[in-house]
């Protein structure tokens, strides 16, 4: 499967409390290559789980592996921010949607539907996503 990491997966993967722990956990056992990812999920996710040795243990282990660089698309990351200013994106969403435009075969696994069902990567394309079921 191919794939990119949103902080809300790997948050639930690392969290046995939390309420998509399993699920999370179902899907990492169909993974064979790390999900793309970027420093700010990461950032995310150790804050969200208070533990950084674990968040950094999934590159370790190859649940993810870092394949994007802020650097290189300020100019479409600055774009992306101005366009959804009235939704308030953190920088990590908006490296996410850029990755799927650099990757347009990978899902976006996440559990944020809400937001990334309006999000678009090259300004129309709805973008692949792999979420939990609503309960």
């Amino acid at each position: 499967m191919k794939g990119i990491a949103a902080t809300g997966f790997l948050v639930a993967f690392l969290n046995r409390n939390d309420a998509y722990h399993e699920w999370a956990i179902q899907l990492a056992e169909q993974i064979d290559e790390p999900l793309l990812t970027c420093e700010a999920v990461l950032a995310e996710t150790a804050f969200h789980v208070q533990n950084t040795s674990a968040t950094l243990a999934l590159i370790r282990e190859g649940l993810v592996t870092l394949a994007f660089d802020c650097r290189a698309h300020l100019i479409q990351l600055t774009a992306l921010a101005d366009r959804y200013k009235d939704r308030h994106p953190d920088l990590a969403d908006l490296c996410i949607i850029r990755m799927s435009e650099l990757h347009p075969h990978h899902h976006v696994i996440t559990i944020d539907r809400e937001d990334f069902r309006v999000y678009r990567r090259n300004k129309r394309e709805l973008i692949p996503l792999i979420c939990p079921t609503k309960s």
